[in-house]
């Protein structure tokens, strides 16, 4: 439950710690920038103190660690460049920024794009040919060599991979990249850190202070005690949730890999050395982080430790933070967990916007079962949220695809929700007679045959089992498939986020299974070095690639000159039709229909259902630029995805 501070109490330590800030900082009193931060910290001093206190207010101590915490933030604003500061200042001046649908993401690994960090501002042309305005660069902070889990396991925060640059390297890209336009993003891994950080390292060594940054049991017995209620994250590669350090005698809490020590955010030291580590990345540049495994960051006995209060008022008091240090920096949400639950983390207390795996998951098991009824109920009753909120639209990223969806609504549909799991595992690693898929599983389970999907979009859309067979029929079923689902992603509300090569139909990369540090983790399938080869000829016409690329294009310009579908409310309805997938987009002056058939054959929406919804016979598709003659019915061609506009209506 959250803690009420009464309005006397806070304005009292408030002004406690103003003193103290003043006595501390001298120089700083009288500018305006410094009459701005404690403007900030007044504004949003109660919402922190109260967050605290409910996280550390049984500590003896706890007014210290606030007052270092103060400290933290004073300095971090302090040293805060002047560019960010006047980007603070439009974002403040404009709070709903990321709704403004100019928004278009991409998603990359450093090294597998462009080598490293100078080679990646080289190619800042490409991302500004396809309209990026939001570039997410997946880990490259300094991590083990070897198991990394892909740049998750972090050993240093203001380090940057050697193999990728320097931080200066990176400072200048964030530069350059807002100067073109283009917000960066960059993950906050903040549940854990390699063990090769030096808090780890001194903990191995035997200091206790940095033991008691990490969640260290002497006894068997105590971790048994909450492994019993914990799930294990990767079974395939260990049981449980705890590792034995032998040199120091201590279970440490590893909930992903044994190298990736969870830190205990029951110490109110690792609060500020992380609300640290965090405003030092918003200092770099980086406008919005990514915040990883948003689920797993408290722990209780007797619970699974995941999605439980203290979770979200962690999140809440760096949101305070960043309100007042850094008010540029915006969250996005992580939190792959059941559908209900998702909701909980997007709120502008917590996290503005948020990853959208409910409807990626249901996109594909749509396609799977050219039936979009899973879908449809579920994004009824999910889509929505808080109107300073946004949704961000993905296909695929570089993890692998979960069966996420609500077993209540696939019962409420006649399905069983176990078997259709195993259904849509079967079908996207090519073992059901329907499949058109060329995937792998991840963490297949023996026993019971659970398990996740890894695959490039292309290859999961049937394109790289087209090619093989040299059918050009199903070639151009897979191409309709990619741009189906990117299509909804691009439309539907919020910010669209591609994964680099998707645009040109990149296939599996199965050279994993020959590199030593990536062989068994089957999500390196679908994170290939982008081919700059295959870039090259998106202006070939008549190629795979020109034809993907210019979809892309189109979607990025819809949004563009389509205010509707930019910054318009979603309504989703009942097309008449299972297979086809249907919303409104609607503004004041604007009211656009979108369909997108999800099935492999032609399908009709029925003209008396399309008159029931407001349209007239004769409707205009922007994406098609065609005159459309719905007298009985709307016909559609398999996958075919329309942006309907009511022809002579001024909508």
């Amino acid at each position: 439950m959250s803690v009420v501070i009464s309005e006397h109490q806070s304005k009292r330590t408030f002004a406690r710690l103003k003193v103290l800030l003043e006595k501390k900082y001298p120089h700083a009193i009288g500018s305006p920038e410094w009459e701005g931060f404690q403007y900030r910290l007044e504004e949003n001093f109660p919402d922190l103190l109260a967050h605290l206190i409910e996280l550390y207010g049984h500590h003896f101590d706890f007014y210290y660690h606030l007052e270092r915490l103060l400290e933290i933030m004073a300095e971090a604003w302090l040293e805060r460049p002047p560019e960010w500061k006047s980007t603070d200042a439009m974002r403040e001046a404009d709070r709903a920024w990321y709704q403004s649908g100019h928004l278009i993401g991409a998603m990359a690994y450093v090294d597998l794009f462009a080598d490293d960090l100078k080679g990646f501002q080289e190619q800042i042309p490409y991302l500004k040919e396809l309209g990026i305005t939001y570039l997410h660069l997946m880990p490259l902070y300094k991590s083990p060599d070897g198991d990394d889990d892909g740049g998750y396991a972090v050993s240093s925060y203001r380090e940057i991979d050697p193999a990728l640059g320097t931080m200066e390297d990176l400072r200048l890209l964030a530069e350059e990249l807002r100067r073109q336009g283009i917000s960066l993003v960059l993950d906050f891994v903040f549940n854990h850190t390699s063990d090769e950080h030096e808090w780890a390292i001194e903990a191995r060594q035997g200091r206790e202070e940095f033991q008691d940054f990490y969640l260290m049991f002497d006894s068997r017995q105590e971790t048994e005690e909450y492994q019993q209620n914990l799930r294990a994250i990767f079974p395939d590669e260990r049981p449980g949730n705890f590792t034995y350090i032998n040199r120091i005698k201590k279970w440490v809490w590893t909930t992903f890999h044994n190298y990736q020590w969870d830190l205990n955010y029951r110490n109110p030291e690792v609060f500020n050395a992380m609300a640290g580590e965090m405003l030092f990345l918003a200092n770099v540049g980086v406008e919005v982080l990514r915040m990883d495994a948003v689920p797993f960051v408290w722990k209780q006995k007797g619970t699974g430790c995941e999605n439980l209060p203290e979770a979200h008022t962690l999140i809440k008091a760096f949101s305070a933070i960043a309100k007042i240090v850094t008010p540029s920096t915006l969250f996005k949400s992580e939190a792959i967990v059941a559908p209900d639950e998702i909701k909980e983390y997007i709120g502008i207390d917590q996290c503005p916007i948020s990853y959208n795996p409910l409807m990626m998951a249901l996109m594909w098991e749509s396609l799977a079962t050219r039936n979009a009824r899973l879908l449809r109920l579920s994004m009824e009753k999910r889509f929505d949220i808080p109107s300073n909120c946004a949704w961000v639209n993905y296909v695929r990223s570089h993890d692998d695809i979960g069966w996420g969806f609500d077993n209540g609504d696939a019962e409420a549909l006649g399905i069983n929700s176990h078997d259709h799991r195993l259904f849509l595992t079967n079908f996207y690693v090519g073992r059901h007679p329907s499949s058109f898929a060329e995937g792998e599983p991840f963490q297949e389970d023996p026993n019971t045959g659970d398990a996740r999907v890894c695959g490039t979009s292309a290859s999961l859309c049937g394109l790289g089992k087209a090619i093989s067979a040299n059918d050009e029929t199903e070639i151009d079923l897979a191409i309709r498939r990619i741009l189906l689902l990117h299509g909804v992603s691009f439309t539907i509300g919020g910010i669209p986020l591609i994964y680099l090569g998707e645009e040109l139909g990149v296939l599996n990369d199965h050279s994993y299974k020959e590199d030593f540090e990536k062989e068994g983790d089957e999500r390196w399938l679908h994170r290939p070095r982008f081919d700059w080869e295959k870039a090259e000829r998106r202006t070939e016409v008549g190629t795979i690639e020109h034809t993907l690329h210019e979809g892309f294009l189109k979607l990025s310009r819809l949004r563009a000159n389509n205010a509707a579908i930019a910054r318009g409310e979603t309504e989703i309805i009942d097309s008449g039709n299972d297979s086809v997938f249907a919303f409104f987009r609607t503004t004041e002056e604007q009211s656009i229909l979108i369909l997108a058939n999800f099935s492999d054959q032609s399908q009709s929406v029925p003209a008396p259902r399309l008159r029931q919804l407001g349209l007239k016979k004769v409707l205009t598709d922007i994406i098609a630029g065609q005159t459309v003659i719905a007298a009985k019915v709307l016909e559609m061609e398999a996958y075919q995805f329309m942006v309907l506009l009511r022809q002579g209506s001024g909508e």
